[in-house]
């Protein structure tokens, strides 16, 4: 039986100026899977990420070209990028936190959709943060500012409130660049669990964590792919593709 695809992108195609990031990127992203792209620095993965939620176009100088599909629907036609956010959840290399306490950063989405209900808040920012493996750690203390926990507790705090708008995809880029080990197991082990809910995009430059965690994986090198596959196939000794296998097996990136 053919996967469902959540995701469709065909011929997308980015520059910066006259720099190209991606060209002609095609691929389609199945639901409920993880599905990791890699590549060396500047292949575009954090390039194509910023694509599928739009905020390519908070960089003015970018040009784009090509469709990106979410369930057929084609992004470039949504009106409310709000809605379009929404629904795709983002989380950066780097915790970014409000200024805010533990709760109200998971509950801000919520609120900021109408949701007033103090008892359906409380529900929400329990859910989120359990989700995010958190909860146990600061349940007691939800009153304090999320800025004064450790980075490993603020990047699952993000993760928590990007899951509290009930997102159907999430986005990670290089989520446990600037977290111990220790913790991003923990994250690990959380996305696994994630994926019956959601359709999952991590961009990583860790090959070991694609290949732990992902169903699917893409490989992107020079803004272009180079191969897509299931992740077992893509890190097999016979991947199919002579740069493929070079760059898994650290001949080069």
């Amino acid at each position: 039986m053919t996967e469902r695809a959540k995701i469709e992108i065909r011929d997308l195609a980015v520059r910066y100026g006259a720099k190209p990031a991606l060209k002609g990127v095609s691929m389609s992203i199945p639901a409920n899977k993880v599905f990791a792209v890699i590549g060396p620095a500047n292949s575009g993965k954090t390039t194509l990420l910023k694509c599928i939620n739009r905020t390519i176009e908070l960089s003015p100088e970018a040009r784009t070209s090509g469709t990106i599909r979410v369930d057929g629907e084609d992004t470039a036609r949504m009106r409310s990028l709000y809605d379009l956010r929404r629904r795709i959840g983002m989380v950066f290399p780097l915790p970014v936190g409000l200024p805010l306490s533990i709760y109200d950063n998971v509950a801000y989405a919520p609120r900021m959709a109408g949701v007033r209900k103090r008892s359906v808040l409380d529900e929400i920012v329990e859910r989120c943060l359990r989700q995010a493996a958190l909860w146990d750690e600061v349940k007691d203390r939800l009153r304090a500012l999320g800025s004064m926990l450790s980075g490993g507790q603020q990047q699952r705090l993000t993760i928590a409130r990007a899951l509290s708008h009930s997102p159907e995809i999430l986005c990670l880029d290089e989520f446990s660049i600037a977290i111990d080990p220790v913790t991003t197991m923990r994250i690990e082990d959380v996305l696994v669990q994630l994926k019956a809910q959601v359709t999952i995009l991590l961009v990583t430059n860790l090959v070991q964590q694609a290949r732990r965690l992902s169903d699917v994986t893409c490989f992107l090198n020079k803004g272009a792919v180079v191969q897509i596959g299931p992740t077992d196939l893509i890190f097999s000794e016979n991947p199919g593709n002579q740069t493929t296998y070079d760059y898994v097996h650290g001949v080069f990136g």
